[in-house]
């Protein structure tokens, strides 16, 4: 089923294009998408439209990471895993769907506000 539905986001979020690894159990082989946007309660991606690609409701496990101002490296990433449902399937094109997450447990940082991505740096660096 492919539902195309109004923007209903209630935080802003950081439009990023760049990998994200997905299947229901990484143990098993993983797929790839492009990350389209991140918040953190969720995040899109797109993938193309094969065996692989998520479907309504499917509980996945995703590898993410988003950008981390560093003065010293400007490549910094700070890198996520978490679980998450198939909330929104749109289709993009005969061989692309968008695929909207919502994550189990939510991020500890709003990924637009990058002064959080720094904090959640300084603090892994501490433990």
């Amino acid at each position: 089923m492919i539902e195309n539905t109004s923007n209903r986001r209630i935080e802003e979020r950081l439009s990023y294009q760049w990998p994200v690894l997905f299947a229901e159990d990484f143990t098993e082989s993983l797929s790839e998408g492009v990350m389209v946007d991140v918040a953190s309660g969720g995040l899109a991606f797109m993938c193309r439209v094969d065996d692989n690609c998520p479907f309504m409701g499917q509980k996945l496990e995703l590898r993410f990471s988003i950008p981390r101002i560093d003065e010293e490296d400007s490549s910094a990433m700070t890198s996520f895993s978490r679980t998450g449902k198939v909330l929104r399937i749109e289709e993009i094109n005969n061989s692309l769907r968008r695929i909207a997450i919502q994550f189990d447990t939510p991020l500890t940082l709003k990924p637009c506000e990058q002064e959080g991505i720094n904090l959640l740096h300084r603090r892994n660096e501490n433990k």
